[in-house]
């Protein structure tokens, strides 16, 4: 029998300027530094984005990514934002806290503007993730825009039209929801595009990524 060892350490607990550990130079300096102590695997916690309480084992999504750990420092070097921006939101002035309030106050804001920059819809890459996820992602992009539209209170307080999902009451919210739920794709693409990139550095590095699901999925 094989015989390994790892480390677990959550995603959101690596160091970070901008409020919250996330896949960032850091990520990448942790997985040399499993390698340089000769472990085996990064264990980690539930990836999917949290929810009223901010613990990763609450989500509104099994599928989805959490936007947190999108890394800025990469939307700055494709252009879409810049390090003032960015160096001067708020995320909070404890290194060792998750400010969660003002993250999420702060960083969708910047993730918004990261999307109206990108010019997406160009990108062949996109097209292709949206087309192969979209058995879940329709419906998450769809149900977070509405969310959002109704002022983030719980879907069972929505209006009845798209609380009971009649048809032409998604037809309606998906035309005029459009860019928000295009925002949430272009989220999840993002996450998607930096995550397979941090864990196949990982697996070339002789580390294996374990962890759990988000068993108390909302």
């Amino acid at each position: 029998m094989k015989r390994a060892s790892g480390v677990l350490l959550p995603v959101s607990s690596l160091p970070s300027k901008y409020g919250i550990g996330c896949f960032s130079k850091e990520a990448y300096k942790w997985i040399d530094q499993l390698k340089e102590a000769g472990q085996s695997y990064w264990q980690i916690l539930p990836l999917a984005p949290t929810s009223y309480g901010d613990s990763p084992y609450q989500s509104f999504s099994s599928f989805a990514g959490n936007p947190y750990f999108i890394d800025l420092e990469q939307l700055i070097q494709e252009g879409v934002l810049t390090e003032e921006e960015c160096s001067s939101a708020d995320f909070g002035d404890n290194p060792s806290y998750v400010e969660y309030g003002k993250i999420y106050e702060n960083r969708f804001s910047l993730l918004r503007k990261a999307y109206e920059r990108s010019n997406i819809t160009s990108v062949p890459e996109y097209h292709t993730f949206i087309q192969e996820n979209a058995y879940w992602l329709d419906d998450y992009a769809l149900f977070m825009a509405v969310k959002g539209r109704f002022n983030g209170v719980s879907w069972d307080k929505w209006a009845e039209d798209i609380r009971k999902r009649w048809g032409f009451a998604l037809d309606y919210y998906r035309e005029q929801c459009y860019f928000d739920i295009e925002f949430y794709k272009y989220l999840q693409f993002t996450f998607r595009k930096q995550w397979d990139k941090l864990k196949k550095y990982a697996n070339e590095n002789g580390i294996e990524i374990i962890g759990d699901i988000p068993i108390y999925v909302a």
